[in-house]
């Protein structure tokens, strides 16, 4: 997909611009992520039994799950620059039904996120760096690249 930028060329020439992350719909760039991730990266044995976290009743009900949630981490590495997995744990927690008593917060399973983030850096996708006191998940060119490929 390319983008026309109009206002910051003079008039008569058209420019255009590749498509990156932040162009296309969230959940269509996810969706394509994960059939392509599919093929690269393998769920833990353990993933079909596990909760996704704390504040979850049960287990996910699709069964390609870990893919789409690997696709969406590699997604939010992309925008938020150096992550680490306590972040990340907070980005994808709930809040738990506690029946009378009000809702609470609960992070997500940061075993999960971990697993995701060392197959994502296997792949060479993600990088640990760190940048002044921030520490964490960086993407790589790689990384960058197989995400804006798959925005267009």
């Amino acid at each position: 997909m390319l983008l026309k930028i109009a206002n910051l060329v003079p008039q008569g020439t058209i420019q255009y611009k590749m498509a990156t992350v932040y162009d296309i719909n969230p959940n269509k760039l996810i969706e394509k992520a994960a059939i392509a991730l599919k093929s690269q990266i393998k769920a833990p044995e353990w993933s079909k039994f596990v909760k996704t976290g704390r504040a979850k009743e049960r287990l996910p009900m699709e069964n390609d799950w870990w893919y789409k949630r690997a696709a969406s981490v590699l997604r939010k590495i992309y925008i938020l620059g150096p992550v680490g997995t306590n972040k990340l744990r907070f980005k994808y927690g709930s809040k738990k039904n506690r029946g009378c008593k009000p809702e609470k917060f609960y992070p997500a399973s940061g075993k999960i996120i971990r697993t995701m983030l060392q197959q994502l850096e296997k792949l060479e996708y993600v990088s640990k760096e760190e940048k002044n006191v921030h520490k964490g998940r960086k993407i790589t060119p790689k990384g960058k690249s197989f995400l804006d490929k798959l925005s267009k």
